[in-house]
Order: structure tokens, then sequence, then C-alpha cells
């Protein structure tokens, strides 16, 4: 990704995604500018709702853990900044430290087959129900971040959507951002959150894996996938940066 791409590689890759929702490319040598080149040939880049603290580039997230860490970011299945009105459609994380220990791999889902997965009766009960996603839950529930004036974005979205190029159904509520399903009683949503949440994390046939390896980029589709970034390597670092592309469209049924 570190070349220019021709319209036909470009018209591959986009297929590509949209097939295998998960695309690794290895070797990559990849500057922050090449890095945000290649993400805008697919839209326009997302600004991070953390980047508020001040960082040295707004459409750079920075993704590091080391000795010191009390967290590593994105250590929960998540779905990335559902909390926003327009999710990110795909982020591309560049990985350039791995640890020395190994370790640190991420876990995707796939979030086509989590809905083919469940009952028809439990796929009509879903169906037409809205969920709120709250940026406030991992940003300063897990990451004990200052919010922006005003706070972290807060959002509905349907429990069930379409993605919008494929026209696959989609499960779309994530342990990360996902707060409650609305116009049930408390207790109901947090039953039916978390029965979804074990289908998700204990259906091994939804998963892979990526193993990182120094200079890896990894492009996902967030709209029909979630991951989980496993720490299992402390106190060993591991260091990468992220761009995200904005969706044009809201995730609707």
């Amino acid at each position: 990704m570190s070349g220019d791409l021709s319209n036909e590689i470009f018209t591959e890759i986009y297929q590509a995604h949209l097939d295998y929702m998960v695309l690794v490319f290895r070797d990559q040598h990849l500057d922050r500018e090449q890095h945000k080149v290649f993400g805008r040939r697919f839209g326009r880049l997302h600004v991070h709702p953390t980047n508020h603290v001040g960082t040295r580039d707004d459409e750079i997230l920075v993704v590091k853990t080391s000795a010191k860490s009390t967290y590593t970011a994105g250590d929960t299945w998540h779905t990335d900044v559902t909390c926003d009105e327009y999710p990110p459609l795909g982020s591309m994380l560049y990985i350039t430290e791995t640890p020395e220990c190994g370790g640190g791999d991420t876990l995707y889902a796939d979030m086509y087959l989590a809905y083919e997965l469940l009952s028809d009766k439990m796929k009509q009960m879903l169906e037409g129900m809205t969920a709120v996603h709250d940026g406030g839950i991992p940003y300063v529930g897990l990451y004990n971040t200052v919010p922006p004036e005003g706070g972290y974005a807060r959002n509905e979205h349907p429990v069930i959507v379409t993605h919008p190029e494929t026209g696959k159904k989609v499960l779309y509520v994530n342990s990360g951002f996902t707060s409650h399903i609305k116009g049930l009683k408390p207790f109901e949503s947090r039953a039916l959150l978390d029965m979804l949440y074990q289908h998700i994390a204990q259906t091994p046939s939804l998963t892979c894996r990526v193993e990182w390896q120094p200079n890896t980029l990894t492009f996902w589709d967030n709209r029909c996938t979630q991951h989980h970034a496993i720490w299992d390597y402390h106190p060993y670092s591991r260091y990468g940066e992220r761009v995200s592309i904005v969706a044009d469209k809201r995730p609707s049924a």
C-alpha cells in the first residue's frame, strides 16, 4: 500500500473488502501520509472522538500499549465508534511494533453469520428493535478520558441493520458501545444483550484471528464485523496507528 495503486488494483481490493471483510497486507512500509492516502481512496477520513485532547494528527488514532498502560484499546468485542451518527465504514490499522514475547493478536467476528445463526423467532423479535450506543461507556468508563464539551456522542441504531452495499442482514449491537435496547425494561434489555454478546464471544465459527507482524496493515469492514484486541503481552509493548473512513449512510434496517 506504500506504492501508487492503479484503478484496477484498487477495484480488486474494494471488492475483496466486501467479499472477505478482513484484509491483511504484510510487509508494508508506510508513512502517515501514505496511510491516509490509501484510506482516502475509500472516502473521507474519520476523526476519533478521543483525539479532542490534542494530537499531532486528528485523522490518525495512535494505538499504543506499554508496560505503564492500565488498559489496551479494544480489549473487548466491539465495532468501532458506533456511538457516532455515521460510524466508520472501515478501519485500517498499521502495526509497526509487536510484543517481543509474542501475542497481541486481534480476533474478528462475522456479524452476517452471527445474524444467520440466530433462530427465526429470535430474528423476528430483534427486527424493528432499536439500541442506544454511548461513547461514554468505553471512553470514560474504561479509558478514563476527559470528555469534550457536551460529552461523547450518543446515537440510536437498529439492532438488525442491512449492509448498504451487499444487502445482507447484520447483527448490530456490541459490548463496547451499546448501552440498552429501547422499549424494554432494564433487566430485559440486559438479559437480551448479554445473550447476544455471549453468542458472539462463544461461537468460534464466527471468528478469524490476525497474528500481527511488524509492518502489517489490516483493513476491516466495520459495518459487518466486530473485533477484539487481545492483551496477553504485559509488560511488553505494541504500537500501531489507525485511520478510519466515515460512512456516507447511517446504519439502517
